[in-house]
């Protein structure tokens, strides 16, 4: 792990790392084992933003993570990284369940000089033909967004990224944007929260959303989510910067779960020799529950812990009351707040000062009064 290769222009990184290159970033860990490139000829090659492949290292060249590579593109060829190397491409491709011809396209060579020239006159035309090519939907009257245009190495193909909440036929667009920027159209349909995670951004939790940093597969949030969690279901709080449910909402459902399971159904009341008392609210993690004394509205609300609410529902099951839940002390549990500022007074320092100055002025009084002894001895 001391040995330090070049993350192809964005840094340093550690032989078993990868590029950090937010989700796409995966960890070698048999990059110190001997022989362990040697085990098969697949390299793994990333492009823009999520788009990686793989590739044969057909003429069996020393490639390393970082390598700058012109790999084979259909037609023409493309430019690329080599983002993984050994045996762990297999794997990775079983993961992402691609089929068993996706490895069969070659790596060229390493890039040379002319080869990167090329290549970046060809990304520097991405954003002005993607400002084109929404215009152009929009004279076509297509019902879709153009997300993000990605041009080929060669300059000769470009992938259109677009989203659409329905089936579009852009037949007629793509024999447009042919004859308007002499290159071979190629659309890919991407949801909204790929198109955030291409975007990128923060969250309201001050960190960089995970769709950009971490998370490759997206699973189906809904409301439910958030009910089982208490969360208020305000849209404005619960949508992400896609316009969709946050999928934060999914990370700690499964604990929510497993600690509502302890607490009381919501339709048993508590029977006391006063009234009864409804259920109101709970607080899920810390097992807390409140009544109230009204069916619809908070009167006289009293927090019980769930060993406190099983208590006394067991009493009401052998037919016993409780003479009030405030007279036998179950009720309110009251957490105990600890403020910083009342620990200490505030003219704590005053004091101290106030003190020293009497010392001073005590010891000043003596030596003042020292002579006049003397002469009186």
């Amino acid at each position: 792990m001391n040995e330090f290769v070049c993350g192809g222009g964005r840094g340093l990184s550690a032989k078993g790392c990868s590029r950090h290159d937010k989700q796409l970033n995966t960890y070698d860990y048999l990059a110190d084992v001997p022989g362990a490139i040697q085990m098969t000829d697949l390299v793994e090659v990333q492009f823009k933003n999520t788009h990686k492949d793989y590739y044969l290292n057909s003429n069996h060249l020393p490639l390393q993570k970082g390598d700058i590579v012109a790999v084979e593109g259909s037609p023409g060829h493309d430019i690329g990284t080599v983002s993984l190397t050994g045996p762990l491409v297999p794997l990775q491709m079983s993961k992402m369940k691609l089929k068993a011809d996706a490895g069969t396209k070659r790596v060229y060579r390493l890039a040379r000089e002319v080869d990167l020239e090329m290549f970046q006159l060809a990304k520097a035309r991405e954003e002005e033909t993607m400002i084109r090519s929404r215009a152009i939907a929009k004279e076509l009257g297509l019902d879709m967004k153009i997300g993000d245009v990605e041009f080929q190495g060669d300059g000769n193909k470009a992938i259109f990224y677009y989203i659409a909440d329905q089936r579009v036929d852009f037949r007629q667009l793509i024999k447009v944007l042919a004859q308007e920027f002499g290159i071979r159209v190629e659309m890919r349909q991407i949801g909204a929260r790929q198109e955030a995670g291409l975007i990128g951004g923060f969250g309201p939790c001050g960190r960089e959303m995970c769709c950009a940093t971490w998370m490759k597969n997206f699973q189906t949030v809904n409301t439910g989510a958030a009910r089982c969690q208490d969360v208020s279901l305000n849209p404005q709080k619960l949508a992400g910067q896609c316009a969709k449910l946050k999928c934060c909402l999914n990370y700690e459902v499964s604990t929510y779960t497993e600690a509502a399971q302890r607490l009381p159904r919501r339709d048993i009341h508590l029977e006391t020799e006063e009234q009864t008392y409804y259920y109101f609210k709970a607080d899920i993690l810390a097992g807390l529950v409140s009544y109230s004394a009204d069916r619809h509205q908070a009167v006289n609300v009293i927090t019980l812990t769930t060993e406190q609410v099983d208590e006394i529902i067991e009493m009401n099951r052998r037919g016993e009351k409780p003479a009030s839940l405030n007279g036998v002390q179950i009720g309110e549990v009251k957490p105990e707040v600890v403020d910083l500022a009342e620990q200490d007074s505030l003219t704590r320092f005053d004091k101290s000062k106030r003190k020293k100055k009497r010392r001073n002025n005590r010891n000043r009084d003596n030596r003042n009064n020292q002579p006049d002894n003397q002469n009186a001895n």
